[in-house]
């Protein structure tokens, strides 16, 4: 692991943190091996780092292409049957590129990335201990920390591990588990050893966050603790942890009325009493055309906007009630005559049908749109789904509509049962988080396969990409060649 993981252990990667926040540190502290123990000197140093690492969520890794979280949930998003280009650029995700060539840029700079913000978390979960300081800093720097660690290995081990199969050994290759900044090369864990780290992690982390009061909705509390800590147990069909975990993530987060939902996720995310976790772009640190919403929002003067508006699939939107304000979000003309007021299009920007207004950005010439995170809205689902896998009809159908009737006013509580209440929670799952990174790992989860079929999809733009079974090798991305090249204890996927 020394080329890809290694080379962004230790303060190297910190330091770029530093630069991002505050660019007198490095002056101050000149050298790596001063900065790393400078990082945990202190608990106002240890902030600082955590500010960075919070930063490092929206800059760009590379290419326009890689623009941090944000752009990844995007290309994750691409990947699935729901999100849909009317143009053939920037389809590396969405050709299935990542998942089938260890050489592919998408590929390797998503590793580099996740395992760089571990490499900073690590530094601040090893050291803040010592930091001079307050108890409650230093638990809230560590407790941070560790959600972020538990964040990337989530991440990292369903990308580049197989599926987690609940009831199973999961004994299967997952990725490496880093805990520490040594150098020397290390084996993949399996995907077991990997999910109890994970969960160690998040519940030390709710121990640490709990009463912990965070800056803005940039940063951690236990809620999100919690609401992460739910997403795992779903994907590990922890059914009954996954419910309660949800109900409690999303205490004191109010869903947004019909009225606030029409005008699209805009900025800014802290005024939003929906949104749980985002990362709020500040102006003067802005990526412009690097931004997320440079290449999901409908307004923005770029040529990825201009010329590819993202659509949803015909046959999803077609499963929206039209009752519901969602069903507003995506313009089945491409005219958008429904737009938020003060939003306008360039007569530059191209029209397809079912394009997404879900997403705007702050003007044509400010790409900036907080990147979603974790909203409320994803923890009824989850909650929902939960109930309905372990055969509590009633309850589960009582939180799909505590979420839905916000949306649709005319919405009535299911009376669904078994896989027909299921298939009901998963497309309100489908349409609710549309373009926030969730579907393909939902297929995965799930074990289902790819189908783009019968759709507004095109194979021209798909490169032929319009069915994946179950089974395939694409569903666990090949490691980074350059992984594989310079660590003699990585094995490869199967390709």
């Amino acid at each position: 692991m020394k080329k890809i993981i290694i080379s962004f252990i230790g303060i190297l990667a910190v330091s770029f943190c530093f630069t991002a926040c505050e660019k007198d540190y490095l002056d101050t502290y000149p050298t790596d091996q001063v900065s790393s123990a400078a990082a945990v000197l202190t608990t106002d140093n240890a902030l600082t780092a955590l500010n960075g690492i919070h930063r490092a969520l929206y800059v760009r890794y590379g290419s326009q292409g890689r623009g941090g979280i944000g752009a990844f949930n995007m290309h994750i998003d691409e990947a699935g049957e729901d999100h849909v280009f009317n143009r053939s650029n920037w389809t590396h995700s969405y050709r299935w590129r990542p998942n089938s060539e260890p050489d592919n840029a998408y590929n390797t700079a998503n590793w580099s990335m996740f395992y760089q913000w571990m490499a900073n978390a690590n530094v601040l979960i090893n050291g803040v201990d010592n930091a001079t300081g307050d108890q409650e800093d230093r638990d809230g720097v560590k407790g941070q920390a560790l959600v972020y660690r538990a964040f990337c290995h989530f991440h990292l081990v369903r990308l580049w591990g197989d599926r987690y199969e609940p009831g199973g050994g999961n004994s299967q290759l997952g990725v490496p588990i880093k805990l520490d900044n040594s150098i020397d090369p290390i084996a993949r864990n399996t995907v077991e050893e990997v999910y109890t780290q994970i969960n160690k992690d998040l519940d030390d982390a709710i121990v640490l966050l709990n009463g912990y009061v965070r800056n803005n909705k940039s940063h951690f509390n236990v809620n999100i603790a919690k609401g992460l800590k739910a997403r795992v147990a779903l994907t590990q069909g922890n059914w009954a942890m996954a419910a309660q975990l949800a109900a409690e993530a999303r205490a004191g987060f109010t869903l947004m009325d019909e009225g606030t939902y029409a005008n699209g996720f805009q900025v800014f995310s802290e005024n939003n009493s929906e949104f749980m976790w985002a990362s709020q772009i500040v102006e003067d640190q802005s990526e412009g055309f690097g931004n997320y919403g440079a290449y999901i929002s409908r307004n923005f003067s770029s040529s990825a906007i201009r010329g590819n508006p993202r659509s949803i699939s015909n046959l999803l939107y077609d499963m929206i009630s039209a009752t519901d304000v969602r069903k507003t979000l995506w313009d089945p003309t491409g005219d958008h005559l429904n737009l938020p007021a003060g939003v306008s299009l360039l007569s530059s920007h191209k029209r397809f049908p079912y394009t997404n207004q879900k997403f705007i950005a702050v003007s044509n010439s400010d790409s900036r749109v907080d990147v979603p995170l974790m909203r409320a809205a994803e923890m009824y689902l989850i909650e929902a789904e939960a109930l309905a896998r372990s055969n509590q009809d009633g309850l589960a159908a009582q939180a799909l509509y505590d979420m839905v009737i916000t949306r649709d006013s005319a919405y009535t509580l299911s009376t669904n049962t078994g896989q027909a209440l299921i298939d009901e929670i998963m497309v309100q799952r489908r349409v609710e988080l549309w373009g926030e990174g969730f579907r393909w790992y939902d297929l995965k989860r799930l074990n289902l396969p790819l189908d783009r079929t019968g759709s507004n999809q095109s194979s021209t733009y798909t490169n032929g990409i319009m069915q994946v079974p179950v089974g395939d090798n694409r569903w666990t991305w090949p490691i980074p060649q350059d992984e594989i090249d310079a660590n003699p204890l990585m094995d490869q996927n199967p390709i």
